[in-house]
């Protein structure tokens, strides 16, 4: 860089770089002096080659001579500069927040919670979302701001699903689906408020299975069974006698099965962590009877050697060729797969084995949950009381 030299405008200056050129004459770096409170100021402005002139430089000058006689801020240029810089952050974070205000439920479903959940949700777990969100939510919040949704449209949500026959577990399946978008939005600070749905009343849920089998259709319909799917015959046998659930069974693999300790490891149950299941003599003939395979290899498995996502049609199709499920409107009195495991807590109940034991073995996660069984053991009682009744009057009559 060069010394400093005068223009023939009073109180501007530059100085040219040693080898870049601008055009045809070397570069020039122009700044301006002037008084501001008795003071010398003394600004920096550019480069000729971004557009500076020593014309430009005294207008520059004039502007800030003139402001600072008036006392004006931003008489300095860096002044001006860090103003201009807090005008521009103050609009950007105004657009940002308006963009954030005119965020939809729809576009913020697609744009952000599906990107964030494909991380950690299987695809048919995603799906479902998709499905209630498409069919129930999009039609009364889809083009609503996430901040103008109220409780008013979760009402109107949960009147649409009940007049169209969905039981309250599916409503209430589909508010947690716009309960985790919502959330996932008040991390993103495009909400700040709880979710609506916090301020609705779901209607009483009142869906257990009820249905369970006597011995006599429990026979028939394994028998059924055995004839149309070895496989679901085994699976029903498994469920039946060890009481597992469809997905504990879909999870067995053969280094789970313990025939001489007669115990199932079960992995991530539902009430969470592991837990072990006992065989009944007829399941342990039953694993031994069948070709083992590697340790990490399921036990029930796809025609691919994969696992099993659902219980297999054939099932449903032998409960309607048997009418187990004829005439029957009530969901929770048709027989389902899930049956065979209310059937062996309800043996167990008829046996006299304890609840406490019996939440143990079923694994539920509270004793709530086991004591909707407790209707069978009053049954259980009333009988015996019928049968000392018949033995007191048989004494009576002799």
């Amino acid at each position: 860089m060069t010394s400093w030299k005068k223009t023939k405008f009073p109180g501007v200056r530059y100085r040219e770089h040693k080898t870049r050129k601008h055009g045809l004459i070397p570069d020039k770096y122009f700044v301006i002096r002037y008084q501001k409170d008795g003071k010398r100021q003394e600004e920096r402005l550019g480069w000729s080659s971004e557009g500076w002139t020593a014309k430009l430089a005294s207008n520059e000058l004039a502007l800030c001579i003139n402001a600072a006689n008036k006392g004006e801020p931003g008489a300095r240029l860096r002044e001006k500069r860090e103003l201009k810089r807090i005008k521009e952050e103050i609009e950007i974070k105004e657009k940002r927040q308006l963009e954030k205000d005119n965020v939809t439920f729809e576009q913020f479903f697609i744009e952000t919670y599906l990107p964030i959940i494909r991380f950690n949700r299987n695809e048919k777990s995603i799906q479902k979302d998709v499905g209630y969100c498409k069919n129930w939510i999009f039609p009364v919040v889809s083009k609503l701001p996430l901040k103008n949704i109220t409780p008013l449209h979760i009402e109107e949500i949960k009147k649409r699903m009940l007049e169209s026959h969905r039981s309250p577990r599916t409503l209430q399946y589909c508010l947690a689906v716009f309960r985790q978008v919502w959330n996932t939005a008040k991390i993103n600070e495009i909400v700040n408020l709880d979710s609506p749905t916090k301020k609705v009343k779901i209607p009483p849920i009142h869906n257990e299975r009820e249905r369970f089998l006597s011995h006599e259709e429990a026979e028939m319909l394994l028998q059924a069974l055995k004839e149309n799917s070895t496989q679901v015959y085994q699976m029903a046998m498994v469920s039946l006698h060890c009481g597992l659930r469809a997905s504990e069974i879909f999870n067995l693999t053969w280094g789970d099965v313990q025939i001489d300790k007669g115990l199932l490891y079960l992995k991530d149950t539902k009430a969470g962590g592991s837990a072990y299941a006992y065989m009944t003599e007829e399941i342990k003939n039953m694993f031994q009877s069948m070709t083992q395979g590697k340790p990490n290899e399921y036990i029930f498995k796809t025609g691919q050697g994969g696992r099993i996502g659902e219980i297999p049609s054939s099932f449903e199709k032998t409960v309607k060729n048997l009418g187990l499920n004829e005439g029957i409107k009530d969901r929770r009195q048709k027989l389902v797969f899930h049956s065979f495991r209310h059937t062996y807590a309800s043996r167990l109940v008829e046996a006299g084995v304890d609840l406490y034991i019996i939440q143990k073995l079923l694994r539920h996660g509270s004793f709530k949950m086991t004591e909707r069984y407790s209707h069978i053991r009053n049954k259980s009682l009333q009988n015996a009381v019928k049968q000392m009744e018949k033995i007191s009057r048989s004494m009576n009559v002799e």
